[in-house]
């Protein structure tokens, strides 16, 4: 793919994997964004220097400070600026006089409020290309890297994230608060985490060439507020998804009317037509998503297990009605109930109880214990009429749940097929719940959104292989 300049890739580099940052306008004041900052690169075990800036301060965090960027006596490969808006652009211009090529601007009150935040921002522009500066924001929350090569958490987030194989970018920097919180709770790891905020220099398009090149991503999602290169935007996603095969789920907000101004207040967005929003990208071959929830649900599929190679479905459960469900989300999303061989049934049927049912959904009935279920699940996963295989848990008093969690997890690992679990419940079910996760088994709290991951990752696959239509380009997509 060559969607990025090789001047762009070498500041792209500096910007993820850079062997020192400055962080310039660095503070004294916890809580501050300029103090967290500083705070969170010293705490994540960053591998490079850290050189704080500051014109009033010997030292902060027990650092060295400098006064200024120039006074930094050794090369510079990323600066983060956290100065107000108002003085942004002389910390900038310190940058280009003392070569730093890539820099983060997290500072807000640019052009999301309109007037002179425009023209602060028109300057940031201006100094950028005078001196062949690339720079991410303004108005943004940073960057993560969970690459154990660097560890950067450029960002004022309160933690850093697991490290995974998700790529995630988002215009709004405090949703990725937000996301990052809820990912820690279920242990969803990611290999780059990037507010983007303005998108002044460094878009979303350019964020997606890069993480389709990098080899940590694999899967990549994007919150979007507004599309402002709807043909780059569509012409890059085909090429990553045509390319590497990597997913592209995104999320764009300002369905409604009452949305878009919203987005237009918060960043300066301008949303267009959903309609044709929807439509474009259908036909890139990008998975929208309604919200959070359903994104990571298809995420943590993708992400997780191997994508299958046919539709047909093994149900394992111990309790019948939660079965039957199961079995309408599967025929509803366009999946097969899988039809056992002779050989699985006759092993069924010499195995598991009298009681049980030992056609699809397979039922090991209430009392089943974690040696059932590893009886059920490695028979069905060995029969090769069955694609994958999803296991139901409803949390009864005889119910080891932990144990049943941690056979799923060794049963797993045996096998090259997809396992989805939907542990039914909450309280009494979440030890589980978080052994399953923990072991990147995606887990549903419902069967419903289960068999719509399984049906979206192999329905992406279908697409993959067949050779794309020729579609006539939307002319207004950028409108």
């Amino acid at each position: 793919m060559d969607g990025l300049s090789e001047n762009k890739k070498e500041h792209f580099k500096k910007i993820f994997y850079p062997e020192s940052v400055a962080v310039v306008g660095a503070n004294r004041v916890p809580g501050t964004v300029p103090y967290d900052m500083l705070i969170n690169i010293l705490h994540s075990d960053f591998t490079g220097v850290v050189y704080p800036v500051n014109p009033r301060e010997k030292a902060i965090a027990g650092v060295k400070t400098y006064k200024y960027v120039l006074d930094i006596p050794d090369p510079v490969d990323l600066a983060v600026i956290v100065y107000p808006s108002s003085v942004c652009h002389l910390a900038l211009e310190q940058c280009g006089q003392k070569g730093i090529k890539s820099v983060i601007i997290i500072s807000a009150g640019f052009r999301e409020i309109g007037g002179i935040g425009i023209e602060r921002e028109q300057q940031l522009l201006d100094i950028a290309r005078k001196y062949d500066i690339n720079f991410i924001g303004p108005n943004c929350l940073g960057v993560i890297n969970t690459d154990p090569a660097v560890n950067l958490n450029a960002s004022f987030a309160r933690k850093m994230p697991e490290s995974g194989n998700i790529g995630f970018l988002s215009q709004s920097g405090a949703l990725c608060t937000a996301v990052l919180d809820y990912a820690q709770a279920k242990h969803i790891g990611f290999s780059k985490f990037i507010s983007f905020g303005n998108k002044a220099d460094i878009n979303e398009i350019d964020l997606l060439y890069y993480l389709g090149n990098d080899p940590k991503t694999e899967v990549i999602l994007i919150y979007l507020e507004e599309i402002s290169n709807g043909r780059g935007l569509m012409k890059a996603a085909r090429e990553i998804i045509a390319e590497t095969g990597k997913p592209i789920l995104a999320i764009k907000s300002g369905r409604t009317e009452a949305g878009a101004h919203a987005a237009a207040s918060h960043t300066g967005s301008l949303a267009g037509s959903d309609e044709i929003t929807d439509a474009a990208l259908r036909q890139a071959g990008v998975i929208r998503c309604n919200n959070i929830n359903e994104m990571f649900d298809l995420a943590t599929a993708f992400a997780y297990q191997p994508i299958p190679d046919n539709n047909r479905v093994a149900i394992i459960t111990n309790a019948g009605g939660p079965g039957v469900l199961t079995t309408d989300a599967t025929i509803k999303e366009g999946l097969q109930l899988a039809k056992f061989s002779e050989e699985t049934t006759a092993m069924f049927k010499k195995t598991l109880p009298k009681t049980a049912n030992i056609k699809n959904p397979v039922d090991v009935i209430g009392d089943a214990r974690a040696d059932r279920y590893n009886i059920a699940l490695s028979q069905a996963l060995k029969d090769p009429n069955v694609d994958g295989v999803f296991v139901i848990l409803t949390p009864q008093s005889m119910t080891d749940i932990e144990a049943i969690a941690r056979e799923i997890v060794t049963v797993a690992g045996r096998y090259d097929k997809p396992i989805f679990a939907s542990f039914m419940g909450e309280k009494d079910v979440f030890v589980g719940i978080d052994i399953l996760q923990r072991n990147n088994i995606p887990h549903y709290s419902l069967p419903e959104p289960m068999a719509k991951a399984f049906a979206t990752t192999y329905n992406f696959k279908q697409r993959l292989q067949k050779k794309p239509p020729v579609f006539e380009p939307f002319t207004d997509v950028h409108k």
